[in-house]
């Protein structure tokens, strides 16, 4: 979800009766599955960039990143877990850059594409036909004139307003283009599903660079918020967070692309370096949580819910679209009776107030447990980024809301690192100063008019 303006009743209509004729998608329970899990007590493996290594060079390797950090059970349980259910294992030798806001990572993107020799691989919810997409389109024509390789797939519902004729013109000089699960049945490559959509956002340049977030293409994104770009204007800016990540877990978002572009019956396409051998880039650890529909077990959902569990001293989350199930709200609430420091940055403003209301609907429970709430004014937040044990950090795709949980195509890359962690703390307290707390005196006073609001937002919650 990145804007749901006028269309956005017409889009949840169609959801409902989507989801009426499929089926209701569920989401799985937590705690059996991490039970079900932890009796093996596999230690979380480790491979590089020449295949796994040894149990022992694994276990020395996260024995230094313990002793960075305060003693924390994410860094035992939660992380085979993860392995577990991803079947990928933690990756080594990767340098992770923090991208803040869309202008930060359009340069990177730009900057890559720009570089870039053999392929280009982009997948992305939304695609505008805006000065942003324009500019990215005329960018990725030349490149494919060059000779590099252009693949693009786009999500059909996310990019609903672009017109056609957009994406045909990049197909007919040479990208190769797919169309993420058409809204028009009769274009249909698979059963139709309305509701299973393609909110990924991944760049690969070369097999060697991969960006990954919450940043789509469109101009909304191309103010900064910590540069005040937009100060003096009525335009408000778009608050978010990417990261570029070099090194051997990079061909695993290359995987990911090649999965869904077969997934989805994409034309064939042309052969390139796609999978070259990528040396080791700098010390940060990854690993890469996915989420596609019709699976059973959500990994992004599993993600954040075993993550939670496992903190010992603080989580700090900021995500844009927080329509918590009954399994995170009870995690959040149980983590902060516990005494970890459970904070929450959510959005004071929104392209989905039904969604921002429905999240609202949960605060006074939360507020009574001791979770600390907080709304981001000055900027419309977009961000999906949490920060635990200043040691697990995560940056991805996935919104704190049902369908991200349940039915999307998702994606996070978690990084273990002290050193990335402090930046993310970094942001995470930069986006804190500009945020107004929401305390349980204030919202007891708030007027009944919201409550109503918060109350029928709540009844589309499976929607959201």
């Amino acid at each position: 979800m990145a804007r749901m303006v006028p269309l956005e009743l017409i889009i949840l209509l169609s959801f409902a009766v989507s989801g009426l004729l499929s089926g209701c998608a569920t989401l799985p329970d937590t705690s059996k599955i991490i039970a079900d899990i932890q009796p093996d007590h596999r230690p979380p493996r480790i491979a590089s960039s020449r295949g796994l290594l040894s149990p022992q060079q694994s276990k020395q390797i996260l024995g230094r990143l313990k002793s960075s950090v305060e003693p924390t059970d994410i860094l035992n349980n939660h992380l085979s877990v993860m392995e577990v259910l991803s079947g990928k294992p933690i990756v080594k030798g990767n340098k992770v850059e923090l991208l803040i806001d869309g202008p930060a990572t359009y340069a990177a993107m730009f900057k890559a594409i720009e570089n870039a020799r053999n392929h280009v691989n982009m997948e992305t919810y939304i695609f505008e036909d805006d000065e942003t997409g324009r500019k990215l389109a005329d960018l990725l024509v030349r490149k494919q004139q060059e000779g590099v390789q252009v693949n693009l797939i786009y999500d059909s519902v996310g990019s609903i307003t672009t017109p056609p004729a957009f994406f045909q013109a990049l197909s007919d000089k040479g990208v190769s283009v797919l169309e993420y699960n058409p809204v028009n049945p009769l274009k249909a490559r698979r059963k139709w599903r309305l509701t299973r959509r393609d909110h990924r956002k991944i760049l690969v340049v070369d097999g060697s660079i991969a960006i990954t977030g919450g940043v789509n293409i469109s101009h909304v994104y191309s103010s900064m918020f910590f540069g005040n770009e937009t100060r003096g204007t009525s335009e408000i800016p778009w608050r978010d967070t990417d990261v570029l990540i070099e090194g051997p877990v990079v061909a695993q978002f290359q995987e990911l692309f090649f999965n869904t572009w077969k997934w989805q019956k994409g034309p064939e396409i042309r052969d390139r370096d796609y999978f070259p051998e990528l040396d080791a880039k700098g010390s940060d650890l990854v690993q890469v949580i996915q989420s596609s529909p019709g699976e059973k077990r959500r990994t992004t959902f599993i993600m954040y819910l075993s993550g939670i569990m496992s903190a010992e001293r603080t989580i700090h989350l900021t995500n844009s679209y927080f329509v918590p199930d009954r399994q995170m709200v009870n995690a959040l609430t149980e983590a902060a009776k516990s005494g970890v420091d459970v904070k929450l940055i959510l959005p004071r403003n929104s392209d989905s107030q039904l969604a921002m209301n429905a999240g609202r609907y949960y605060y006074e429970e939360l507020l009574e447990a001791g979770v600390k709430l907080y709304e981001l004014g000055n900027a419309l937040l977009h961000a999906k980024t949490a920060v635990i044990d200043e040691v697990w950090s995560t940056v991805g795709s996935t919104n704190m809301d049902f369908l991200s949980f349940s039915t999307n195509n998702e994606v996070n890359a978690i990084i273990l690192s002290s050193r990335f962690a402090a930046e993310m703390e970094d942001m995470f307290s930069r986006d804190l100063e500009q945020s107004d707390i929401i305390t349980k005196e204030k919202w007891d006073k708030r007027p009944i008019s919201d409550r109503i609001r918060e109350w029928f937002a709540h009844l589309f919650s499976r929607l959201l």
